[in-house]
């Protein structure tokens, strides 16, 4: 759909708008209400795409070059790690082409752009270096060499690649009608994603192991089990037409034989599934978000859980948690600030949630992330931002990283697996859009038909 930028957009960026109605020209209450209401909604859709539009550049003006694919980070203050300017990662850059298709339907960009960004992009991938057809986490966009994330993970992270592939089977579902220009587009889409042997990476168990080295082999010993945010590598495992898991992998690994079930409560609020964190706790919300940007949770159930409320209560318990406020952190609140995940910290990169908050930091993209989830108190967030905040919090690129108002800090940096999701979920709770992609995909309902799971986007 198209959207127009106007001098409105400029007035929200400032914390200002316009009268909605003038008193003086006799019009009824209630017609005064509906203008109003009208207007409020227009407003908030305003806001809404000009934090979409502003966050979309990251993956846009501030991509890596000579891939087209994310930067891992982008640092306005300068400073970055030794040689990391150049390194590129593998699911933020799959969160960054979701975003890209975000951009050609609101008119951010047009079509050919769009299209040519990802030829690109699609070319980049297919010419490194892949590992069973997974790819590894990290690579320098300028040479194509694979960046070890660790010392012993310098091959395939199947978890990454997870989040690569649900990206590239939005581009397939979004070109395959078009012109002979878009289906060459899809078709390599399309191989790209066929050729990750998803199978590979159970090392003949019925688990799915996150890394394999061809220098180390399987000396990680990672394991996925339920619940994080690797769901979406169990049901796109389930989902290849060319190196499928079996459905046992699923059950006995992900849903650890039926004991990913959870009768954990926090704030009152039941968890409903075990979160793959210490006995008791909650993990960060980005577990809510990474594989739900394209796997819809609204109305998705298998035999242990209904998705749509364990997303929906991970976030809820955010909230109560910002609103009891127990440590007494600046800014916090139902209506101010609130949502943690992992992301930039006082004390270096970490994974913040309710049960780990030493500092009072907040990420942005905890809550606007949730926006589908929780909209009432995500646009409270943003407006809070946007009214209390201000330019400490927003740049470049949208909204920073995290920020402490507690600790006075405000760093001027950004991270690509934190930015596109906030891109992508605003649109899914505008209008669907990358659910629909994905949702609508024959192979994915095959596998989620495959692992039990009922929901109304399944054809009977």
């Amino acid at each position: 759909m198209k959207r127009t930028y106007s001098t409105l957009i400029v007035a929200l960026a400032l914390g200002t708008t316009a009268a909605c109605s003038n008193p003086s020209t006799g019009t009824s209450s209630s017609q005064n209400q509906a203008d109003s209401t009208t207007h409020r909604h227009s407003t908030e859709d305003t806001l809404l795409t000009r934090v979409q539009q502003q966050t979309f550049q990251y993956f846009w003006d501030g991509a890596e070059p000579h891939s087209g694919l994310a930067r891992e980070r982008i640092h306005m203050d300068g400073e970055y790690p030794q040689n990391d300017q150049n390194v590129v990662t593998i699911g933020g850059s799959g969160f960054g082409m979701m975003a890209i298709l975000v951009g050609i339907h609101n008119e951010f960009i047009n079509k050919e752009e769009g299209r040519a960004r990802l030829q690109r992009a699609l070319h980049f991938l297919d010419s490194i270096d892949r590992f069973q057809g997974a790819w590894s986490h990290w690579y320098f966009g300028d040479s194509g060499k694979p960046k070890a994330f660790s010392k012993n993970d310098d091959g395939g992270d199947i978890v990454e690649t997870a989040f690569m592939a649900q990206a590239l089977i939005c581009i397939r579902e979004f070109y395959k009608n078009g012109d002979e220009t878009d289906k060459q587009l899809a078709a390599k889409a399309d191989e790209l994603w066929k050729g990750i042997n998803w199978d590979f990476y159970r090392n003949g168990k019925d688990l799915l192991y996150w890394h394999w080295s061809p220098n180390y082999g399987w000396g990680m010993n990672h394991t996925i089990q339920g619940f994080d945010e690797c769901m979406i590598a169990y049901v796109l495992a389930a989902s290849s037409p060319t190196h499928p898991i079996p459905a046992s992998t699923y059950h006995k690994g992900w849903a650890r034989d039926g004991d990913i079930r959870s009768s954990v409560e926090k704030y009152g609020i039941p968890t409903i599934v075990k979160h793959n964190a210490k006995e008791g706790e909650i993990g960060p919300l980005f577990w809510a978000h990474y594989s739900f940007l394209g796997l819809n949770p609204n109305g998705l159930s298998d035999q242990y859980a209904n998705y749509e409320d364990v997303v929906t209560n991970h976030t809820k318990i955010n909230i109560a948690y910002a609103e009891q406020n127990p440590k007494g952190f600046k800014g916090y609140g139902a209506d101010k600030g609130w949502g943690w995940t992992a992301s930039y910290s006082t004390n270096g990169y970490n994974a913040h949630h309710p049960d780990n908050d030493p500092t009072g930091v907040i990420s942005p993209t905890a809550a606007l992330s949730s926006m589908p989830y929780t909209p009432k108190e995500s646009l409270a967030f943003m407006h809070y931002l946007r009214d209390s905040i201000g330019d400490k919090v927003w740049g470049k690129y949208g909204f920073y990283d995290a920020y402490s108002e507690t600790e006075n800090w405000f760093p001027q940096r950004y991270l690509a697996i934190d930015q596109g999701p906030i891109v992508v979920m605003i649109q899914n709770y505008k209008d669907a859009f990358i659910w629909d992609l994905f949702m609508q995909a024959p192979d994915v309902q095959a596998g989620l038909q495959k692992l039990g799971f009922t929901s109304t986007y399944l054809k009977k």
